[in-house]
């Protein structure tokens, strides 16, 4: 393979004329440029130049490589710049959250790429663990989970909270024991983590969300409470993921003694630097979180 800096010497005495010229425009001394052109020669087997003392004209070989290294080195000078460049609103972004926090962000992302149409987002919806393992894995960019990674490779900044939110139907008044019996827990995939969370820290009576009968599941967080606003139980969730039902009349949020909130953390790969337009994208989620 051609070494780009032997040839670009050679290209460059080729367009001066002079070594004394070409050593001042690439900043080099005249011996390296002859050292250049004549490595180059040695590794083509061919002469590139016909010398007569101080000066030189073109061999039928070096017509023939300036001719055609013209478009090679301007290819090489593109691909540099293109590679150098950051744009802040160009590019694609990988995003993964847990559901609630997505209900949140997803739209306002879109809101910002509609304002950039070269910023293309892509967003999933997954739980923790497997945002922990995508960021891991590289197979995306950033990520919000609520609790921090315990993989050391994965860096972990809080950013914001987010309040845990008992839900009951609308008919429900007041969320005694008594009545969270009666009523049934409505899980989904953070159903047993954030009910211990809230409920132990306001219940006496409570130990763990297998107390109360399971009256359903559900693994999409924009339906979870569709059961819940038929009656059918109760359950705990995140405040992004209640605010975001479209029915609020039909559900009851209960106001409990000892609020509890949870942690988001913004996370990503520890020893990757994050590029312009992840900044943006993570500014625009802090607007938002």
């Amino acid at each position: 393979m051609i070494n780009v800096h032997w040839l670009r010497s050679f290209c460059t005495l080729v367009e001066e004329g002079h070594f004394t010229r070409t050593a001042e425009r690439l900043h080099m001394t005249q011996s390296g440029v002859s050292q250049h052109v004549r490595k180059l020669e040695e590794q083509l087997g061919t002469e590139l130049l016909l010398r007569q003392g101080k000066q030189f004209s073109l061999s039928g070989a070096g017509e023939r490589l300036y001719a055609e290294a013209q478009s090679v080195l301007l290819a090489l000078s593109n691909l540099e710049q293109i590679a150098a460049e950051d744009p802040p609103y160009e590019g694609s972004v990988r995003i993964m959250s847990p559901g609630s926090v997505g209900l949140k962000l997803y739209p306002q992302v879109l809101a910002l790429q509609q304002k950039h149409p070269k910023l293309v987002i892509d967003y999933r919806f997954a739980p923790n663990t497997d945002v922990e393992q995508a960021i891991s894995e590289s197979t995306v960019d950033i990520g919000f989970m609520t609790a921090k990674s315990t993989l050391a490779e994965v860096g972990c900044t809080p950013i914001a909270e987010e309040s845990l939110l008992l839900v009951t139907p609308a008919t429900t008044e007041t969320p005694d024991w008594k009545t969270l019996m009666a009523l049934g827990f409505i899980d989904h995939p953070d159903g047993s983590h954030h009910a211990n969370l809230l409920l132990g820290a306001n219940y006496n009576e409570f130990q763990h969300s297998s107390v109360f009968t399971r009256k359903g599941f559900s693994n999409q967080i924009g339906l979870i409470l569709e059961p819940v606003s038929r009656g059918l139980g109760f359950t705990v969730l995140p405040a992004h993921a209640v605010e975001a039902f479209p029915r609020p009349d039909l559900i009851k949020v209960h106001q409990l003694a000892r609020p509890v909130r949870e942690t988001l953390y913004l996370c990503s790969l520890r020893h990757r630097p994050l590029q312009k337009r992840m900044e943006t994208v993570i500014a625009e989620a802090k607007r938002w979180l």
